[in-house]
């Protein structure tokens, strides 16, 4: 029965994600909760290994949730899942999107789209930026966070953050051996 779960939720989140990985976050972390596959900060600990590991975000992420859900089989069958809806619709649109790229219709379509790609994008940078930046028994209430604020906070993640931010912004510091450094950082931060 989770075989099927794990292939139907991710058959629904490689169906109705556009914007790619980052757009499908806020829909697996729905899906993830509504079966308790994982807790929130094993979600955000799946989301940096598939991000650090080659290959697309989406796929990563199946095949890890479905690992720790349902061992190899579960990780088989969730990157089939999200990866299915895929392949049938670029072999559909592929057949008739050049003919009709620059019809009005398609371009109104896609003007309505990408603003819900940012959203997408957004609310998945929130939700990781949470379990980042607040400790892991943080109410999320506005009035509690507001009046807890010095003891919610977690300050060695803001600075892990704020570090990665300047190396990468100011200095252009290479992605790869920014997640590098930042793991160091981590884990000479928690010593």
């Amino acid at each position: 029965m989770i075989y099927l779960q794990l292939f139907l939720s991710f058959m629904k989140i490689g169906l109705f994600s556009f914007g790619g990985g980052y757009a499908m976050i806020p829909l697996i972390q729905k899906e993830i909760e509504s079966h308790g596959w994982l807790s929130a900060s094993q979600f955000v600990d799946i989301i940096a290994i598939a991000e650090m590991t080659p290959g697309p975000i989406a796929v990563n992420s199946a095949t890890f949730v479905g690992y720790k859900a349902a061992g190899i089989v579960g990780g088989l069958i969730a990157t089939i899942g999200v990866a299915t809806p895929s392949l049938v619709l670029i072999l559909i649109v592929s057949r008739y999107f050049f003919k009709f790229q620059d019809h009005p219709v398609n371009k109104m379509i896609f003007y309505g789209i990408r603003p819900v790609i940012v959203g997408l994008i957004f609310s998945a940078a929130v939700f990781v930026a949470q379990t980042a930046f607040l400790k892991e028994s943080t109410v999320l209430n506005l009035s509690y966070m507001l009046e807890n604020f010095l003891y919610i906070i977690n300050f060695k993640g803001v600075l892990i953050f704020a570090i990665s931010l300047i190396c990468l912004v100011k200095f252009k510091i290479n992605p790869i051996l920014m997640i590098v450094i930042s793991g160091i950082l981590g884990l000479l931060i928690t010593i």
